[in-house]
Order: structure tokens, then C-alpha cells, then sequence
């Protein structure tokens, strides 16, 4: 207290000095309109500013909620499209009775793990066995394919992106249906894929869309990329493509793992037909 009171008796005269311009500038202000409107105008613009930037701060720290709620609102939209249903259609007498079974339903999940600088790439993400998730399932994002589930725990998995030396996915030309297959093109750019035997009848394009072909884990018409190089495997009798990959995967942060009603009954009536061979 002692040294405060030194402090002020030592510079009493600044502190006058302050007090009086202070003083000054409120009477001068309060007493004349044009100078009291300019005043408020200005302290309204500086105080709406400092409102706007606030704003902003908090919004920023709001998007991780907005995230999510966008993510979650995706994935219900994607239960309800047409191409998650299948169609059970019974025709008998000219009578068509057509009942519309779900048959992909989609479950939202961050990413919180990612890689793809190497020759084997995967991701994890935030939900396992006890969301639903099991191995072997699709992952896509919004803007394409992704690659599958190959470990799962209670409340993790892995991912094995397409963006792996060993990922193999069966793919499309978007507009005449010719069917290949997509693997990575090229370890060194993760933006890259090759688009492999297809027909050499398909008379493919480049700018061409590259799609799912609904034979595997996937609905049909998921996007790949887009046809960017064109070349022919040795001997002819298929065409290879190089395709720029939809999803640049150094920006994943939301997934939809696809879930198959049907792939169970599926895959065990292609096992009991290559065990009848």
C-alpha cells in the first residue's frame, strides 16, 4: 500500500493530467450534438465489430458440433435413397406386387486416425462392434469410395482404404456400365487409381465418371473418379484407365459404413455353389 501511494504522489501530475483530458472530452462530447452523434457512431461501429468477431470465435468452436450433426443428417438421408432398398417384385397374372425391403443402412463414424503415405494405408474411426460395425463391411464418405472394414472392436475399426496395395473394388464406366475393377494406381499419389480390365468394346472417354457397380459391398453408383488417362494392358482384351479418385483422402474427417442386409445370404450361396463345383 506504502509503495502504491509513493507511486501516485511521484506521478500525481500524469494522473492529473489524465483526469482533466478525460474530463474535457466527456463535457465537450455531452455538450455539442455533432460531436456526441459522431462519438456514438463510432463506438457503435468499434463495439459491432468487436460483436461480429465474437461471433465468429464462437461459431468456429461451434464446428465440431455442426460437423457432427451434418455427418449424422447425411447418413439418414442415404437410408432413404432409392438405391439403399431392394426391390422384391412378384409378377403373376399381370398382378405386380412390389415390396421395397431396406437393404443398405449406413452408420456415421469420425475419423480419428489416417494415413497415406505409405504402400499400405488404413484409417480408424470412432465406432466398432458395439455401433454395428463388422468386418468386411464398405466405407464411403460424401464424396465417394473409401475402402472396408477389416477390424473391429467394441468401439473402434479399422479401415482398409483404397488407397492400399492389396485394395481391389469391383467398379464401372458411369455411362455404359462396363464393369473392372478399381485399385490404386500409384503409392507415391494418393489421388490416383487405375480403373482395370474393362471390355475393350467400352469405347471409354476421358472426363468419364468411374462408379461403383453394386457387385460388391457397395450400392450401385457410389462415386470413384473420373477416367483422367487412357492405355491398353498388354495383348488387347481389356483396357486399363487411370481414374483421379473422387476423395482426396488427406481430408477425411466423417465416414458412412455401409451395411449390406444381404451380404450374408449372398456370400453363403456363392460358397455353396463353388462347394458344389
Amino acid at each position: 500500500m506504502r509503495n502504491l501511494l509513493i507511486f501516485i504522489t511521484k506521478y500525481n501530475a500524469f494522473f492529473l493530467f489524465i483526469i482533466f483530458e478525460v474530463s474535457a472530452l466527456l463535457i465537450y462530447i455531452k455538450y455539442n450534438s455533432f460531436q456526441k452523434a459522431t462519438f456514438i457512431n463510432s463506438s457503435n461501429t468499434v463495439t459491432g465489430n468487436l460483436f461480429a468477431k465474437l461471433s465468429e470465435f464462437k461459431g468456429y468452436l461451434a464446428l465440431k458440433d455442426y460437423n457432427d450433426s451434418l455427418a449424422h443428417e447425411n447418413a439418414r438421408l442415404r437410408n432413404q435413397l432409392k438405391s439403399s432398398f431392394y426391390v422384391d417384385t412378384v409378377s403373376k397374372h399381370k398382378v405386380n406386387d412390389t415390396v421395397y425391403k431396406q437393404q443398405y443402412e449406413y452408420i456415421v463414424a469420425r475419423v480419428i486416425n489416417n494415413s497415406i503415405n505409405r504402400s499400405s494405408n488404413y484409417l480408424t474411426i470412432n465406432k466398432g462392434s458395439k455401433q454395428g460395425i463388422a468386418k468386411g463391411m464398405g466405407v464411403i464418405c460424401n464424396l465417394g469410395l473409401v475402402g472396408k472394414v477389416i477390424i473391429v472392436s467394441d468401439h473402434f475399426s479399422v479401415i482398409q482404404s483404397l488407397l492400399h496395395k492389396d485394395s481391389q473394388f469391383s467398379a464401372m464406366l458411369a455411362n455404359n456400365k462396363e464393369i473392372g475393377y478399381i485399385e490404386w494406381g500409384d503409392e507415391f499419389n494418393p489421388h490416383k487409381g487405375v480403373l482395370k480390365d474393362v471390355s475393350n468394346n467400352a469405347q471409354p472417354k476421358i472426363g468419364e465418371a468411374v462408379v461403383t457397380s453394386g457387385y460388391s459391398l457397395f450400392p450401385e453408383g457410389i462415386p470413384i473418379g473420373k477416367i483422367s488417362n487412357l492405355h491398353t494392358k498388354s495383348g488387347g482384351y481389356a483396357l486399363n484407365m487411370e481414374v483421379t479418385l473422387a476423395v482426396d483422402f488427406s481430408k477425411l474427417q466423417y465416414v458412412d459404413i455401409v451395411d449390406n442386409k444381404f451380404a450374408k445370404e449372398q456370400e453363403g450361396l456363392e460358397a455353396q455353389q463353388k462347394k458344389d463345383e
